[in-house]
């Protein structure tokens, strides 16, 4: 198979040094054995800029989304003409490109397939271009129908990692429970929790650590650059060095002790902080969810990585992990505050049954939740041969 791969490298666009995408998708797809073209344009400004809801966002993308969409034309037809491409794949929003490129992509006979995995909160993002996409790569399956009633075909594709990446490290234990991820929603009420019931907790990510004291990220400068204009950072910008670096509101709000609170890590930090931590925490719910009557629950790509990499993990609970974990045996859930911490107070003073649940988590990761096995099974039910 020869695929076209269109994708920026970071999952989050106030973590642009981070290379979770390429990890995870793209160096899968090319452990199939796929003879993979890359897209040879910088998609991070689109990233900053995916919401239309906010108007420098839609002034951005109507002056530069022309601009992506005739290299990306241009591109693959060079790649095609050469030799044929099989499949287009893309993580694309509809800031990247408006749905009738997608169809003359299609009309070249090449297989168009849309990965994205925030639609459980952020449907919009891409409600205007899944329909022009042969298919739509879902792994939130209370969506499924969403993408139907727009007319997309969407293909139930859980999220999952890679082995080759995530993988265990030979190092002390020396934390007890840590978290690494951003600053949002309830998760500072649960740390919280777990302070007042008298358990060490140390956390890494946007937002956590008081502002003007994060590390430098040497790509931080650069990437923020481009988004200047007369002299002043755009609103976009704006939210993204608060997302970065925090803020003064956040670091007066903060109930977390000060020395428990650290900046991002690297993708290689995070995964070595796995085999650092007797406990690695995950969060289900989305965005501000937790303060309707419906919150959004999700199954996140940290519910395979951390499994993986050898973590004991802790995650807020959500029907849909029975489908993928024996919970209890290959990982713990908690349902509320206080729950989280009476089970991190138990299992670190079980060292052996936190142990035996770890181990049978990281082997049930390794068998069954690795992107190789996923995108073999979604290739197949295609009818594409790799």
């Amino acid at each position: 198979m020869r695929l076209f791969y269109a994708s920026e490298s970071s999952a989050n666009a106030a973590l642009g040094w981070s290379s979770v995408w390429y990890n995870n998708l793209y160096l899968s797809l090319a452990d199939l054995g796929i003879e993979i073209v890359d897209f040879d344009f910088d998609l991070e400004p689109f990233s900053v800029h995916m919401d239309p809801a906010f108007p420098e966002n839609e002034e951005f993308i109507e002056k530069n989304r022309p601009r992506l969409e005739e290299k990306l034309l241009e591109q693959i037809r060079a790649s095609h003409e050469k030799k044929p491409i099989d499949v287009f794949f893309s993580y694309f929003y509809g800031a990247h490109c408006r749905p009738e490129v997608i169809r003359q992509v299609s009309d070249m006979g090449i297989c168009t397939v849309n990965w994205y995995c925030n639609a459980s909160y952020q449907f919009h993002l891409v409600k205007e271009i899944a329909p022009a996409y042969d298919y739509c790569l879902v792994p939130e399956k209370f969506r499924l129908d969403d993408y139907r009633a727009v007319g997309a075909n969407p293909l139930y594709v859980q999220e999952a990692a890679n082995p080759n990446i995530y993988k265990p490290y030979d190092l002390e234990r020396e934390y007890d429970v840590t978290f690494v991820g951003q600053k949002y929603g309830n998760r500072e009420e649960y740390l919280n929790d777990i302070c007042k019931a008298g358990v060490r907790v140390n956390v890494w990510g946007p937002g956590w650590k008081p502002a003007g004291k994060q590390g430098p990220q040497a790509s931080f400068l650069k990437k923020t650059a481009r988004t200047l204009k007369g002299g002043r950072l755009l609103d976009a910008a704006k939210r993204r060095i608060r997302n970065i670096f925090g803020s003064r509101k956040q670091e007066s709000d903060s109930r977390l002790p000060p020395e428990a609170l650290g900046g991002p890590l690297s993708d290689e930090e995070m995964i070595k902080m796995y085999s650092r931590s007797r406990i690695s925490l995950g969060f289900s719910a989305c965005g501000e969810t937790h303060k309707t009557d419906n919150p959004i629950l999700q199954v996140r790509l940290r519910d395979f990585e951390a499994p993986m990499s050898g973590a004991f993990y802790m995650v807020e609970y959500m029907h849909e992990l029975e489908e993928f974990f024996d919970i209890g045996k290959e990982i713990v859930c908690y349902h509320d505050g206080n729950d989280l911490a009476e089970k991190a107070k138990y299992y670190l003073s079980h060292e052996s049954e936190r142990e035996k649940i770890r181990q049978a988590g990281y082997r049930r990761a390794v068998n069954e939740h690795t992107w190789q096995k996923r995108f073999s099974e979604a290739f197949k039910k295609m009818g594409i041969a790799i």
